[in-house]
């Protein structure tokens, strides 16, 4: 409470003190892995939270965090004797340990799910549950089961840390790398900080060295400054070395240091200063000030060759800036305006692609992706025409950029214009291009941006729309096959009849009802019979199997919509192919050199490409052998050697010396089918071999 008065005197003492005695009460005796007892964690993630200068009911909302999860407390109990705002954020800090589901990806998904959707409303829940986390990988050494560990900590990795970098709590961000980092590559941290220490005792005073000198240099150019030095963190220094392939002794700027002045002005006379005294790095300065990054961080960034022959980096600064750096979006927390909510519309334009994101993703592990990437990707800038700046990953392409301005412009975009320059859709956006979007209202996203897109945004609104498409063909198609099957039917069905069909295969509306039977989710006895029993004759309860189908799939179709291999070329899995088209027809499956495509002007052309389940495919070849007695036996030893099963053969031509062979094989794939070729060739009595 003195931490919390001393930066706001209005708070609400009694709230606080009544969430300290419910959340001792309810804890009761249980102790955590380190053998304390367990109301001590939120008491010290809400003492975090106090640096920070949050407002009281931030601070309640921490000491009373774990109070739904681990006890038998309920939300309506916590609204009831500390507010509607309290109640919410505990709400959403609250993991949903309870919830039932298959894998740990959806369990991790659905927590995220929450947890971001209350984010979205109150940017307090991230701040909370970021100093919540934090404590816990404080003291996550006391756990003693080793994989547990090492899931906490690549998840706090992977989504937390990423999450402080986005609001610019780089201090959160930094301490939970390094302490993530001890537990995920614990050898590593071992070496890189035995470095460190040796460093240290190698150039003893040499931070304070460097840094006092520094600030002399400043302070004799007219500049009131206040500097400071610090070794990277061993996590920072193990990515670099990562990056860029190079060991310690490699690395030079391990070193960084720190300038604070007074104005936006002192920053660049600053800079002017440190770049005519040592020469700069070049391709390491980056100007923050006149861009930001997105989470609203300013600084200028400089690597120099200081006078001790070492690199050394620099970040030149305000001290609002440097508020702003060390505890990003809770720097600006009106605690004494009673600021309650924070919206997505009054927030980083990130919360509002995370919580579309959500909308858009359709399994858990779709959500991770997408949310991964949104959070955690180095970042460059791009411009629209009208000078509007735009922050994206690196390797970003136009459709990126057009879903991060808008979804509806990425789903119209038809092509774009970069620095003037009309380029294709796929091409790659460098720093400071200005990107022009040309769009269409008749456009739609189109499979094949899958890709090439890299953000997370752009690939949960493409997939979006195509299932949306795909789900409308199949209901179409479904509906041919229930007028067909209903055509079946002894008598007319009644009004009812769609009603109780529904029910009997539970299934929500017609809609669906038609999906299922286009997608064969259900044997036509099964259909038959929901809609008349017993005009089948069959048993609902214990229906025959639905009809097997193909044990090859197909990417680029609508699910259950009929296909079939075309003969002419017989294509097999690796191939590149292409569909036609007909109506009332099966999509007829090329390979993309077929010359049988040359008559396909009346059809419509269909992108494909092999699925997941690739059993194997039929290949047709033309075999030349010689007229001698054996032959045939080694050609078939060949390919029986190289499991390629014999469907047909038929010679299909004679002459004195040698007979042509068309065989039809089974194959696995067409790497397979080049191996066997391969062998067939080598043989002596084998002519040629050459698939048709």
């Amino acid at each position: 409470m003195e931490r919390v008065k001393a930066y706001d005197p209005d708070a609400d003492e009694a709230l606080i003190n009544r969430a300290y005695v419910f959340s001792m009460q309810k804890h009761g005796t249980q102790k955590r892995a380190s053998g304390d007892p367990y109301y001590s964690h939120p008491i010290e993630v809400a003492g975090i939270l106090t640096d920070l200068h949050l407002d009281d009911e931030t601070i309640a909302t921490a000491i009373l965090h774990d109070t739904i999860e681990d006890t038998l407390t309920t939300q309506e109990e916590i609204e009831a004797k500390f507010g509607a705002n309290v109640a919410r954020m505990v709400d959403g800090v609250t993991k949903l340990s309870k919830i039932e589901a298959q894998t740990e990806s959806e369990r991790a998904a659905e927590n995220l799910r929450k947890f971001l959707l209350a984010m979205s409303g109150d940017i307090r829940v991230l701040l909370v549950k970021l100093a919540d986390r934090l404590h816990n990988m404080r003291t996550l050494h006391f756990i003693s089961n080793e994989a547990k560990r090492r899931r906490i900590a690549k998840e706090t990795m992977d989504i937390y840390a990423p999450l402080a970098e986005r609001i610019g709590m780089y201090e959160f961000m930094k301490e939970m790398q390094t302490l993530s980092f001890q537990h995920l590559e614990p050898e590593a941290y071992e070496s890189i900080s035995k470095r460190l220490e040796q460093l240290q005792a190698g150039g003893g005073d040499r931070i304070a060295r460097i840094g006092s000198g520094l600030k002399l240099l400043l302070s004799r150019a007219g500049l009131d400054v206040d500097v400071t030095g610090r070794e990277k963190h061993p996590y920072s220094i193990w990515k670099k070395m990562a990056e860029r392939h190079i060991s310690f002794e490699q690395l030079s700027d391990v070193m960084a240091f720190r300038v604070i002045v007074p104005t936006v002005e002192d920053c660049y006379r600053a800079l002017g200063v440190i770049h005519r005294r040592w020469p700069m790095v070049p391709g390491r300065f980056k100007d923050y000030i006149s861009t930001p990054k997105r989470n609203g961080y300013k600084s200028l960034h400089t690597s120099v060759i200081h006078n001790e022959n070492m690199r050394i980096e620099i970040q030149i600064r305000t001290q609002e800036m440097h508020a702003q750096a060390e505890f990003g979006l809770a720097a600006h927390w009106a605690y004494k305006q009673g600021a309650a909510t924070a919206t997505p519309d009054t927030q980083a334009g990130w919360i509002r692609d995370l919580v579309e994101i959500l909308d858009n993703a359709d399994s858990p592990e779709e959500l991770l992706e997408h949310t991964r990437m949104a959070m955690y990707q180095d970042r460059i800038f791009a411009f629209t025409p009208k000078g509007e700046l735009y922050q994206l990953p690196k390797g970003a392409t136009t459709v990126d950029f057009a879903y991060a301005v808008h979804t509806n412009l990425g789903n119209q975009a038809v092509g774009a214009k970069v620095n003037g320059r009309v380029v294709p859709l796929r091409t790659v956006i460098d720093n400071g291009d200005q990107v022009e979007i040309l769009k269409s209202k008749a456009q739609e996203p189109e499979p094949g941006w899958l890709n090439f897109v890299i953000t997370g945004k752009a690939r949960a609104a493409i997939r979006r729309y195509v299932r949306q498409k795909e789900r409308g063909e199949t209901i179409a198609l479904g509906r041919k096959f229930y007028d067909e099957l209903v055509k079946r039917l002894p008598a007319q069905l009644g009004q009812d009849a769609m009603t109780q069909a529904l029910k009997r295969l539970k299934l929500p509306d017609e809609a669906a009802m038609m999906e299922a039977v286009g997608r064969q989710s259900f044997s036509d006895a099964q259909v038959l019979e929901a809609l008349m029993p017993g005009s089948t004759g069959s048993d609902l309860d214990n229906p025959a199997p639905p009809p097997q189908r193909e044990a090859i799939s197909i990417k680029g179709l609508t699910p259950g919509v009929a296909f079939a291999l075309a003969e002419c070329c017989h294509p097999v899995p690796g191939d590149r192919i292409v569909g036609l088209r007909r109506p009332n027809e099966p999509v007829l499956v090329h390979a993309i050199d077929c010359p049988r495509l040359s008559d396909g002007t009346d059809a419509d052309w269909v992108d494909l490409a092999w699925g997941s389940k690739t059993e194997g495919g039929t290949a047709r070849l033309s075999v030349i052998v010689k007229n001698e007695p054996g032959s045939l036996a080694v050609m078939a030893g060949i390919l029986g050697a190289h499991k390629a099963n014999i469907l047909n053969i038929q010679l299909t031509h004679r002459d004195t010396a040698f007979h042509t062979n068309q065989v039809d094989i089974e194959v696995h794939d067409v790497q397979h089918l080049m191996r066997i070729l391969a062998a067939l060739r080598a043989a002596d009595v084998i002519s040629s071999a050459e698939r048709v």
